[in-house]
């Protein structure tokens, strides 16, 4: 009976453990208002986080197929972290679905933006 509770126990300390080392969202991406329409694994009004970063970081496609080699080109961007940087300072819609990205810039500093996109793009 005693070695049951020990083992109750060492696994509730395990599934603390794995509750407490799971990802959290950047203080940056509450302060910056990020949380409104992202979550970092499930879509909310926007894309999941880690969909585009794996997106990205894959040359995969998106939500509604585009394929990310194409969106790049389509815009002229050197890279997946060029785009990113530009969607999130200027907005805009339809690589990911029909909701409008709104322009974060100048209230979000290119600093700011820069490593929300890092932070993104860190989901392979």
């Amino acid at each position: 009976m005693k070695s049951i509770i020990v083992s109750m126990i060492a696994a509730a300390g395990l599934m603390v453990a794995g509750s407490v080392m799971a990802e959290d969202m950047p203080e940056l991406a509450k302060k910056s208002g990020c949380t409104a329409c992202h979550a970092i694994d499930k879509k909310v009004v926007g894309p999941a986080w880690a969909d585009v970063g794996k997106a990205y970081n894959s040359n995969g496609a998106t939500t509604t197929g585009k394929k990310v080699a194409d969106i790049l080109k389509e815009h002229n961007a050197a890279n997946a972290d060029a785009w990113l940087r530009e969607k999130v300072a200027k907005g805009g819609t339809g690589n990911w679905g029909t909701a409008a990205m709104i322009p974060n810039a100048p209230k979000v500093s290119e600093a700011d933006i820069k490593t929300l996109v890092e932070f993104v793009l860190s989901h392979k």
